[in-house]
């Protein structure tokens, strides 16, 4: 089997309360099943909640082993990690993959710091669980049992990466923390440092970086995508900030021929009320002009690829 569960699915920071009950309050975690494979992608806060079920559920059948991959280290999507269960019980094993910016400290000295005195109880050296730490860039792995993962870098203010995992013919994608690739050059006639050639190259360079984005995706059968933003929302001010609009990705994800789109990464200030009404005024809006398939990311949402 081929599954993907969601255990978070917020943005920037976990907001509990009776305003994010449907939907979550969790940061990203996604536990993606290919076969007895067990891949984690993120350790934001929903990953308590996914150490203490397989805790439950798999440690009768032996260690606990499993591959995380992170997109990135901002402070959302790896906060989970000093509560993963399974860190502390002997005998588990992880392999925690992702990238590292252009600072000097390494993957595992990033996720380390979390476990030191001055923001935990237990230091890193003192876990149970034996992990390894590899750095990822743009490549394709084979990880076995017949599983392939590409990797392609983002744009976002910290390096970052989408993950397309493929798995028995059927493919899955996530592109979390990303908005599109703009022109950063004048294009305006009139402004002082308009040079044609200049922003004819910014609009190419613009189009393709996206053009190839938009082709790591092409065919999934399911994409998870960054929509922490409304199309207005996002021209008020968040330009730059490393995520997408509601309205670009579902736009680019049907280009791209995506069969089942997921719209996560929501905005901490999004309510449960709010989220509901996008996601019907979205579905009953494409209806009419595709087959694919379109929901908001909720927490707990099982999907069969």
């Amino acid at each position: 089997m081929f599954s993907v569960t969601i255990w978070g699915d917020r943005g920037s920071m976990p907001v509990p309360g009776p305003d994010t009950v449907v939907f979550g309050g969790n940061t990203a975690c996604l536990e993606v099943r290919c076969g007895e494979r067990i891949i984690i992608i993120d350790a934001g806060s929903g990953i308590r909640g996914l150490g203490d079920y397989l805790v439950r559920t798999e440690l009768k059948k032996g260690p606990i082993h499993a591959d995380i991959f992170l997109t990135h280290t901002h402070w959302d999507h790896i906060m989970g990690f000093p509560m993963f269960t399974p860190i502390y019980i002997p005998g588990t094993s992880l392999e925690i993959h992702g990238p590292v910016n252009f600072e000097d400290e390494t993957l595992e000295q990033i996720i380390g710091a979390q476990l030191s005195y001055r923001y935990w109880p237990v230091r890193q050296d003192e876990l149970a669980a034996k992990i390894k730490y590899e750095t990822l860039r743009e490549t394709m792995l084979d990880l076995g049992d017949g599983i392939k993962l590409r990797t392609k870098y983002l744009n976002h203010p910290v390096l970052c990466l989408g993950y397309r995992i493929e798995y028995e013919g059927k493919s899955f994608v996530t592109i979390f923390d990303h908005e599109p690739y703009v022109n950063l050059f004048p294009t305006n006639p009139t402004h002082p440092d308009y040079d044609a050639a200049i922003a004819l190259e910014g609009d190419t360079a613009a189009r393709e970086e996206n053009a190839k984005i938009e082709n790591f995706y092409s065919d999934a059968n399911v994409l998870i995508h960054d929509t922490q933003y409304s199309a207005k929302e996002y021209r008020a001010g968040k330009s730059g900030w490393g995520h997408s609009s509601y309205e670009y990705a579902i736009n680019a994800a049907n280009r791209s021929r995506v069969k089942k789109l997921l719209l996560f990464h929501h905005d901490p200030n999004r309510t449960d009320t709010e989220l509901q009404e996008l996601e019907l005024f979205y579905q009953a809006k494409l209806a009419r002009l595709t087959a694919m398939e379109i929901h908001m990311a909720r927490e707990g949402l099982k999907v069969i690829i």
